[in-house]
């Protein structure tokens, strides 16, 4: 079953990221994490929102629809979470040189539904 969890995250992903393209959003990273010293976490999307001018550290989350239908996706995220997110997300600014850009994290919510292949997203800014 891990490789199903596995595969409808990857999954989530890719959708989101065509999501955001489509609203004018530019990808600049995807799964990423600090390869030396302590890890520190990983951030599923970074994106640059251009109509704000931000670099947007964006949390994936993904449900199949007809196991979880009546679950928020984002209830996943804790406080735990986001703390680790801060961590990876100012460790990804200073190695970026962006460490004076304006930035924000949000949440996209998945819902992937593999009968009518359609995904129900839903986009929560500003964490």
């Amino acid at each position: 079953m891990a490789n199903d969890n596995i595969t409808t995250g990857q999954t989530g992903e890719q959708v989101v990221a065509n999501f955001l393209r489509s609203k004018n959003y530019e990808i600049l990273d995807m799964n990423f994490k600090n390869n030396s010293g302590r890890r520190l976490g990983e951030i599923d999307i970074v994106a640059k929102d251009s109509v704000q001018n931000e670099i947007v550290f964006i949390e994936v989350k993904t449900r199949e629809y007809s196991k979880y239908k009546d679950t928020l996706p984002e209830e996943n995220i804790t406080h735990q979470k986001l703390r680790k997110l801060n961590k990876i997300a100012t460790f990804y600014l200073r190695k970026h040189h962006l460490v004076d850009s304006s930035y924000r994290f949000d949440a996209v919510s998945v819902w992937l539904d593999y009968t009518t292949r359609i995904a129900k997203i839903k986009h929560i800014k500003s964490l």
